[in-house]
């Protein structure tokens, strides 16, 4: 079953138990798979999951606003957004195993100072694209360039 279709039912299911806020999440997971559609590089699994992430991320940093602006009943709504979005991406890795791959890509590259940050960034995020959040790694390459 593709993530549309998978959506789809999703939405079907949310409508019937009247799951506004669920619904509304899945709406907007729908609309950017038909932009995807229409879009020139086409819909793919790994446009599929850059598309889901980049709306996770949009929804988190806005509820970070919100708390900031003591706006709580909204940053709720899009932490419960992003939650609803978050499910449908792959299995994110933890720290250790982002550190694990992070301490690998240094060693392959051969960088040895922050100098080398940009070409260690540049492996990383390509291999690790849709299973760890880019701040993440670009923490714990600077972390580990520095020692």
């Amino acid at each position: 079953m593709s993530l549309e279709e998978k959506i789809n039912a999703d939405i079907k299911t949310a409508m019937l138990a009247k799951d506004a806020g669920r619904l509304e999440s899945l709406r907007a997971v729908k609309s950017a798979i038909l932009l995807l559609k229409t879009s020139p590089e086409g819909l793919t699994t790994e446009s599929e999951t850059k598309a889901l992430l980049k709306m996770v991320k949009q929804r988190r940093e806005t509820a970070e606003l919100y708390v900031t602006q003591n706006r709580t009943d909204l940053a709720e709504v899009e932490t419960s957004q992003a939650l609803v979005i978050e499910a449908y991406l792959p299995q994110q890795m933890s720290v250790e195993e982002i550190k694990v791959a992070v301490e690998k890509i240094i060693n392959e590259t051969g960088a040895s100072s922050p100098a080398d940050m940009g070409k260690v960034m540049g492996v990383a995020t390509k291999s690790l694209a849709g299973k760890a959040d880019g701040k993440i790694i670009s923490t714990l390459v600077k972390e580990l360039l520095s020692k």
